[in-house]
């Protein structure tokens, strides 16, 4: 090859190198990661995601990108959210933090996927068509939450059995209010016990709630299962420890904040399978075809701890149905 040619040639490499680079950069999948909570209490959850992503080949920040979304609490601001992330025309939506983001994301779109984390009864939200083949853009893990407060009330009487009221905390923007309400009225009616429904939508109704409990001598508590509470676990447990009120919680994560108890699903498990199936997606496979996950385990664990400041005692049924003891 002559000298010439041969500068021709390297030089139009050179000149396409950027042209190659740029394409590449294209090439890299963008995730929308929407939550309708604070990231903060969150990053256990987010870790297990990040995880089960990378095991399935997706490791942020080398060959997959992700744009977060927090609503931190303010469920209104979900749609925009939402819009934002299909404005930026993401490869796909995890959308997290309740069934209210997942309402967010699908309204957004219905040709990019969607996989969700969320209490809310997909099929009866009208997420999908069947939890077997859920049709259309959508699918994920149904954490099956909100039929849970029964079983918690249920555990709160057994370990408060003097008891004679108890209150319930429930957000009154979570779109499982009225579900959930009737649920653990229904069961409050079975078995004979008083209840005061409480709602805080914001820390200062928190605050101003448990006064109002103690004030009342609530003698338990239920906290309704919920994005915002999630997010404030920690003003939560304090408020409960500062009022001397026995209280059963959603996760584990509230256990080991200091809370009471706690009987729930596996939060870090189902942002684990949510990270699976965003790998699955990632590679081409449809929601329609990928079937609703539905925990099969709940964990039960208390804390001794809090038990002990409390000045009441676990029974030992209860202690040795436990999946967990913090000592």
């Amino acid at each position: 090859m002559r000298r010439r040619e041969f500068i021709a040639l390297l030089g139009g490499a050179a000149a396409a190198w950027p042209l190659v680079a740029h394409a590449q950069r294209r090439a890299i999948p963008v995730i929308g990661f929407l939550n309708s909570a604070s990231p903060g209490p969150m990053t256990p959850f987010v870790a297990a995601f990040l995880q089960s992503l990378s095991e399935a080949g997706y490791v942020e920040g080398r060959n997959v990108t992700i744009d977060y979304r927090w609503a931190e609490g303010h469920y209104d601001r979900l749609p925009e959210l939402a819009a934002d992330l299909v404005g930026r025309q993401v490869a796909v939506i995890v959308a997290t933090g309740g069934g209210i983001a997942t309402a967010a994301a699908k309204a957004a779109t219905a040709t990019i996927p969607i996989v969700f984390s969320s209490g809310t009864d997909p099929v009866q939200a009208g997420f999908v068509a069947s939890l077997n083949r859920p049709g259309g853009n959508v699918t994920g893990v149904h954490l099956f939450i909100s039929g849970l407060d029964p079983k918690k009330l249920e555990l709160l009487r057994e370990l408060v059995p003097q008891a004679s009221s108890m209150g319930v905390l429930f957000n009154p923007q979570n779109p499982d209010i009225q579900t959930r309400l009737t649920g653990v009225q229904q069961a409050a009616r079975a078995v004979g016990q008083q209840i005061h429904i409480m709602y805080a939508s914001s820390e200062a109704e928190l605050d101003t709630g448990f006064a109002a409990l103690a004030q009342g001598r609530v003698g338990a508590l239920l906290v309704g299962s919920d994005p915002f509470f999630n997010s404030r676990r920690d003003q939560i447990v304090a408020l409960a420890a500062h009022h001397t009120i026995p209280a059963i919680y959603e996760g584990r994560q509230y256990a080991l904040a200091g809370g009471l108890i706690s009987y729930g699903t596996n939060l870090a498990d189902g942002y684990r399978q949510v990270g699976i199936y965003t790998g699955r997606v990632l590679k081409g496979e449809s929601p329609a075809d990928l079937p609703i996950v539905q925990p099969t385990k709940f964990e039960l664990v208390i804390n001794l701890n809090t038990a002990k400041a409390l000045g009441l005692e676990v029974p030992p049924t209860l202690l040795a149905r436990a999946d967990e003891v913090i000592e």
